[in-house]
This record gives structure tokens, sequence and C-alpha cells, in this order.
């Protein structure tokens, strides 16, 4: 539950969640679980893209609900795929989003209930659908030497909260690694692989496919016998034999600290991506690197054109370049922003934290 103060756009820290809103108001929200809504007519048409939320609210208040969705509109940007299920009353209804962004999608004047958001299957391209994921990896504590959980899911909040809560009764800690920095494709066949002869078991494959949070999560148990050195997993997609993902699991050194599983919702005027950038503009400016590589990913999402790639390639200098881009991005207003920031989130996480943690 949150208490708004008063007009603004407001983003949940832990869901993704976001409201703007035109005066102060209260608003509760959980997740649900998609299975027990989806009748399997619908799931032959339909697969859910993001969290399904229980959302209360006064009427009128909500002007807009930005929605969290795990497609990566880069690689697969027709909006027309996209609809948001509105149930209520046990009867579901499809609802067009009034703009679909790279991580919501946006809905205008929103009767709520429950809601959340789907993606039409395609027979002939549902195996190359691109997702946003994460890689999870939690150590049992009471295991043997070092014995590691690995998940492999869609970026779906609501599914990384469920497998927190599971690991935490195995008496588990997290490892935190960063996520595959490319999207990722459903019902493609992932190899985990890693050095020193680690044990993978049941098997070393792994299906990336979406699972709801009340259902068992796929992973496979790593078995390391002697830590003492350094050791390396990956991932592989088996289709090109190529390596997608990577980390390095250092020797003494995977403390990572107890999970905290809390009910503290933090909150945020605007959306936080652009309340990052312009508050850390001057920080970004001589701290960002590779920017070729963050033009590359911001010109896949349709957030730059060539031209505009090109003008801040021409200046000489990396800090010069950065200045460039980031007074461009600025002209371009709140999405282009949370873009730039979801990208330097996935390619440079450690000045991301730097600079949250300053903040």
């Amino acid at each position: 539950r949150a208490h708004l103060p008063g007009e603004g756009v407001f983003q949940c820290s832990i869901t993704g969640l976001a409201f703007e809103v035109k005066s102060a108001v209260t608003i509760t929200y959980r997740y649900a679980s998609w299975t027990r809504y989806l009748s399997e007519a619908v799931q032959r048409r339909w697969m859910p893209a993001g969290p399904l939320f229980r959302i209360e609210a006064q009427p009128g208040v909500v002007q807009t609900v930005l929605l969290p969705h795990f497609i990566c509109l880069a690689d697969w940007g027709s909006s027309k795929q996209c609809t948001i299920a509105h149930f209520k009353s046990g009867k579901m209804t499809l609802e067009d989003p009034t703009v679909l962004m790279p991580f919501s999608a946006v809905l205008e004047n929103p009767n709520f209930s429950l809601l959340g958001v789907l993606w039409r299957k395609l027979r002939s391209s549902l195996v190359s659908l691109p997702v946003h994921s994460m890689v999870l990896i939690f150590q049992q504590l009471r295991a043997a030497n070092t014995t590691l959980h690995l998940y492999l899911i869609p970026d779906d909040k609501s599914v990384k909260q469920a497998i927190e809560k599971q690991e935490m009764d195995w008496n588990s800690k997290v490892i935190p690694k960063p996520s595959p920095l490319t999207p990722l494709f459903f019902s493609c066949v992932y190899q985990v692989a890693g050095t020193n002869s680690v044990e993978i078991t049941p098997d070393e494959h792994l299906t990336l496919c979406y699972r709801s949070p009340n259902e068992q999560q796929l992973f496979v148990e790593i078995y390391i016998g002697n830590m003492a050195e350094d050791t390396e997993l990956s991932l592989t997609d088996t289709r090109e034999n190529k390596r997608v993902w990577k980390t390095l699991l250092r020797s003494g050194g995977n403390s990572g600290g107890c999970l905290a599983m809390g009910n503290t919702v933090t909150w945020a005027w605007c959306l936080p991506g652009s309340a990052f950038v312009k508050k850390n503009k001057t920080e970004l400016c001589s701290r960002m690197v590779q920017p070729h590589s963050i033009l590359l990913h911001l010109r896949d999402a349709n957030v730059i054109n060539d031209d505009e790639e090109e003008e801040v390639l021409s200046q000489d200098t990396r800090q010069r370049k950065n200045r460039v881009l980031l007074d461009l991005v600025e002209r371009k207003g709140l999405e282009a922003q949370e873009q730039l920031y979801q990208v330097l989130s996935k390619r440079d996480p450690y000045l991301i934290a730097d600079l949250e943690k300053s903040s």
C-alpha cells in the first residue's frame, strides 16, 4: 500500500509498477497468478509478458498506469501483438495499450481490478521471441562444500520474488551477478557450463520459459567440490553454439549477504530513469564508457537515428561524446532517459550502483 501525496508520476522500486495521478491517493496492489485466471483457450493464443497485478484505488484519480513487461521491443516492436488483460467478476476483457514503451505498457484512465500484459503467440515466430531475462544464483548454506542453484527466467519481478522466498525457506543466500546484456529467446535451450570440474545436475540444459510465480521454477544444481580457485559459469545458446552470458565466482568472495525480504516500498517523483540521468548527468559525462556500444542499443530501441549516432561519434573525446549523447537523450524526454538508464543498468551495473549509493 502506498499513499501518494499529490499530483505526479510515481514508480514502485520493487515491482516496476508506475502510476500517474492528479491528486493525493492511496493505492493498494499485490501480485496475482496468471494460471488461476487464464483459460486453456486464452493460453493457446496469448502468453504472459509480465506480472499480473491486483490493484485497488479511488476511481478517477489515477490518470495512467504503467504495467511492466519483459519483451525486448528493439528486436520485436509490434504493438499489435500486445494487449492488457483486465479481469473483473470472473470475466476477462482485452484492452489495447495507449502506448507501448520499452519496459512497460501504458494504459490511460484505467479501471482497476486484475491487470497484466499479454503477448500474442505466433506459431511461426514464437521460438525467436526475444525477452529481457535474469540469471539468479543462490548458495545453499547447509549443503556440502559449495552447492549453488542457478535459475534462468524472464525479467519478471513477481517470479523473482517467488524464487527468493523459496530459497529463503531452503536456507540459501543470494550471490548477486549481472543478468544477460542481450535479449534471450523463449523456448530456446541454453547450456550451463563451468570451469574447475563443476558438477551440474540433473542436466546442464535450461529452457527459457515462463512459469507463474506459484509454480516450481526450473533450475540446475551446481556442485563445486573445491573453491580454492576462481570458477567461471556461462550460458551458451545451443542453436548457434554462442555464449550469451558468463560470470566469475571468486574463491572466498561470494558472501553475497543474506536475502532481505521486507515490505518496504520506496517511491520516486517522475520515472526513476529520467530522475537518475538528470541528477547524475555530470558524473555520467565523465564516467560512462563504451559510448559506441550504448549508441548501438539506443539505435536498436529506436531512441536515436543514424544521423544522431553519427553526431555523437564525430566528437573527438569520450567525454564530449558522452556530453552530446546525454544532451540528446535529455531533449527527447522521459522515455528516452528511461531507456538510457536501462541500457546502463545492464552494461555497467557497478557504475549505476555506485552512483545510486552516493545519491
